[in-house]
Parts: structure tokens; sequence; C-alpha cells
């Protein structure tokens, strides 16, 4: 008797550059006997809520959240979004400089995410105000904040819609360390047999590629996720975050998140110092 193949729920945000990676699994263009995937589209600061609970078999995670869940998941080698050179931006209604924003008030996309992390370790001195990321503009063009910490799309349109720069932090960050800023991955349940975590790493790894090797049909599959892009902007935003690192970690992606998470412990960020462990 041929066996049942397991389901795997398989949590991600429903932004271009995750759809455009899981592409292939969320058509089934690429597939496996062992296995099939039920799809679950949330926010990545509820997936990285939720993993602390451990919900999903699969989620997309922030690296910064990796160190709360790290005793149920162990982090996947294909799926990482690493800003290299550039990343997370830090933005105001008006012209400011980075030490302008000490002790003011920041719009940030949750405190689990690696964008909250990367401007903590930058400056330590502000108020946090938690809020969704969509609405992270809206939050600045109020003035009910100074600033705000923008993450997915809003990178390539904020200038558009009269905000300022203030600071890139993945400009920063490899200018001060020289790597890339490991911002989101993939993480498996540590539960799963080892053939079944083999198995995931095979096909997201398959489905990337996949993407890449059929880029205009992906494209257009993960247009429907861009909000208030169009397809131009879409393809830069997705070029920017599914790149070579995407498609596997190697020694780069690693060195960087344990670089960014021992940081995080040094400065009191993170609660525990963890060693990063991933599977292919």
């Amino acid at each position: 008797m041929t066996p049942v193949p397991r389901e795997i729920v398989s949590a991600h945000s429903p932004d271009s550059d995750d759809a455009f990676m899981f592409y292939g699994l969320a058509t089934k263009k690429v597939r496996s006997s062992k296995v099939t995937f039920r799809h679950v589209l949330e926010d990545i600061e509820s997936l990285n809520r939720k993993a602390v609970d451990g919900l999903y078999d699969l989620s997309a995670i922030s690296y910064h959240a990796y160190p709360y869940v790290a005793d149920k998941y162990v982090l996947m080698s294909s799926g990482s979004s690493i800003g290299d050179g550039y990343g997370p931006m830090l933005v105001a209604a008006r012209p400011a400089e980075p030490e302008d924003l000490a002790g003011k008030r920041i719009a940030v996309p949750g405190k689990l995410t690696t964008a909250y992390l990367a401007l903590k370790l930058f400056q330590p001195d502000f108020e946090a105000v938690v809020t969704p990321f969509d609405k992270i503009l809206d939050a600045v063009r109020e003035r009910s904040v100074e600033a705000g910490l923008i993450i997915h799309e809003a990178q390539l349109t904020y200038d558009r819609e009269g905000f300022h720069r203030v600071l890139d932090l993945g400009k920063w960050w490899k200018g001060k360390h020289g790597l890339p800023l490991p911002l989101g991955g993939n993480a498996l349940l540590r539960s799963l047999p080892g053939d079944i975590q083999s198995e995931c790493c095979r096909l997201m790894r398959e489905s990337i590629q996949y993407a890449l090797d059929n880029h205009d049909e992906a494209l257009s599959y993960a247009l429907q996720f861009a909000r208030d892009m169009d397809s131009r902007l879409a393809e830069k935003f997705v070029g920017m975050y599914v790149n070579h690192y995407t498609l596997d970690a190697g020694d780069v992606v690693p060195a960087a998140v344990q670089k960014l998470l021992d940081m995080g412990y040094e400065a009191g960020l993170i609660p525990r110092r963890v060693q990063v462990e991933f599977v292919r």
C-alpha cells in the first residue's frame, strides 16, 4: 500500500517575496510523494508569536525570534530573506539625522522583528510604538510618532509618498560588520522526523529554484501579494530579497545570524545566548 503523504502546515507572510519563493509549492509545480503542504498566510509578527508555541510545522520567522523558538524549531538552509547592503529603513516626515531621534517615539512593526533588533543595536534610546507594518507610514504622516521603521515594500515606495529616509539599517550593518543583514528565514519543527525535515528542505529549495527558472510566471503570481506596487517595483523588491542567499544560506548567512543574535544577547536585548542550527 502506498503511504499517505504527511500534511505539513506551512505558514508564511502574504508578501511578494514570500509568494515568489513559495510559488512552486503553492501551485504544486513542485511536489512530493512524502509530504503535501497546506499554506497559511499571516503577518510576520503574528508568525513570530505563534512560533513560540510551536503552532505550525514549517513557519517563516524573523531571525530575531529564533532564540525564543529554538527549543521547538530548527532553521532551514533555504528561504532566507537577506538584505545585502540594504534593509529595513527608518523614515520621517521631515529630513532628520539618526541622532535626532534619540528618545523619540518610533513606530515599529513588532518587537520580535529583526528590524526592531537592528534598530535597538544602532540606537538603544527610543520609545517603540508597535504598529501594524502597513500602518507605519500613516502613523508618521499623522505625526503620532516622530519616525517609522518600515519593512516589506514600503522600502521602495516611501519617497514617492513624501517621506524622508533617516537610516538604512542594512547599509549600516554591512558597513559596520561586512555582513549581509539576515532578516527572516524558514523554520521546521524539531519534532518532525529527520526524513520529513530533509524532504521539506529539498522541496523548499526546488520551489525557489523553480521560481527563479520561471521568473515571469512566478512574478505574475507574486504580484497579487504586492501591495500598491506596479510590476516594475515588485520585480525590484523580489530581486532584493530572493537571491543566492535565499536558495542556499551557505556559510555566510549562519555567520551573520550568529553575529546578530550574539550582539543582541550582549546588549541585553535577547535573554539567552543560542547557537544557530540550520538543516538542509
